[in-house]
């Protein structure tokens, strides 16, 4: 069992759930009423006093684990909507030819994106994520330029002033950028200010955007702003979005591509006309 967390106001054992929910990415409640010899409904309790003090958040059987801002912690995003992840990182991978320079920032679906680029040839990758040079590392036809900054030990995320400012100095055919949250006006979100200014510096340096996230994203809010949904060019998600995100990308030319279609790009217009 992981080591015990120093949460004062958690029991010995809710410390240890936490500690394990955060080393695993969740926590079943079967499996944890086997390991402390304790009926489901006794860690039933233990994770809703978690999920009150949102150190967790509830699934079907368990829990998963949030970090200290609030947000889920990345072993548990890693595990949330996998397949559609997937879809959407397999859609994106498709509209950057051979031969092109790009951006990718941090995220467990622009990590996916990157792992369908291993077959791309002649690729310059730039990245603030430390899991996205690991996978890239796998081909000998793609080369890696890395930014400076500090590592975020949770995720592997690099930030901070200095990344932003290695940033500046390029200018790239793509962007691949994540998001925390989505708003239906078309608010891009995040919960952290220094991987905002390295997200925005990104965006600016890039000739053409794509934004890909899953729909879980209009369900959740995050405080910092990042961009608005006019500054990118493809939104690539799992499922259509609603009508009034959706009425915002048309009325700034944003392409919007599901994981599904790997067809010709579609927008709302195009909707219309068919």
């Amino acid at each position: 069992m992981t080591a015990e967390l120093n949460f004062p106001d958690l029991s010995a054992r809710q410390q240890k759930i936490l500690a394990q929910a955060r080393a695993e990415g969740k926590v079943l409640v079967d499996q944890l009423a086997n390991v402390f010899d304790k009926t489901p409904q006794s860690i039933r309790r233990d994770l809703s006093e978690l999920c009150q003090l949102r150190l967790l958040q509830r699934i079907h059987g368990g829990a998963i684990a949030m970090d200290t801002s609030g947000a889920l912690g990345y072993e548990a995003r890693k595990l949330l909507e996998t397949e559609n992840k997937k879809a959407i990182g397999q859609c994106a991978a498709k509209l950057i030819p051979n031969g092109a320079s790009l951006f990718i920032n941090i995220g467990t679906t622009t990590e996916q994106v990157t792992e369908h680029l291993l077959g791309h040839k002649g690729l310059l990758a730039i990245t603030n994520n430390l899991n996205v040079v690991n996978i890239l590392r796998k081909s000998e036809q793609i080369k890696i330029i890395t930014a400076g900054g500090t590592v975020r030990r949770e995720d592997g995320g690099i930030v901070g002033n200095s990344t932003s400012d290695f940033i500046n100095q390029y200018k790239v055919d793509f962007a691949v950028i994540g998001a925390s949250a989505l708003e239906e006006d078309g608010t891009i979100l995040d919960y952290d200010t220094r991987e905002v200014k390295v997200a925005q510096a990104i965006i600016r340096n890039a000739r053409t955007v794509m934004l890909v996230a899953d729909k879980m994203k209009f369900k959740k809010s995050a405080p910092v702003r990042i961009a608005n949904i006019a500054q990118v060019d493809y939104f690539i998600t799992d499922t259509m979005p609603s009508e009034p995100f959706l009425n915002v990308c048309q009325a700034n030319s944003v392409i919007v591509k599901t994981g599904s279609d790997m067809g010709e790009p579609n927008t709302m217009k195009d909707q219309n006309e068919h």
